[in-house]
């Protein structure tokens, strides 16, 4: 078990194991990521949105 809250991306439930309580679906991280004034790769980061 990790110490950041996760959070699935089917039924959107928050939670801190690495799969989702309700429909067992791998769950992903609910922070973003960290800025950083040097991020070389930014630029294609907003490019894919």
């Amino acid at each position: 078990m990790t110490g950041r809250i996760r959070r699935c991306r089917y039924d959107r439930t928050y939670t801190l194991s690495l799969s989702c309580p309700v429909c067992n679906a791998p769950t992903e991280t609910a922070h973003p990521a960290r800025f950083s004034p040097q991020d070389t790769y930014g630029k294609y980061r907003r490019m894919v949105r």
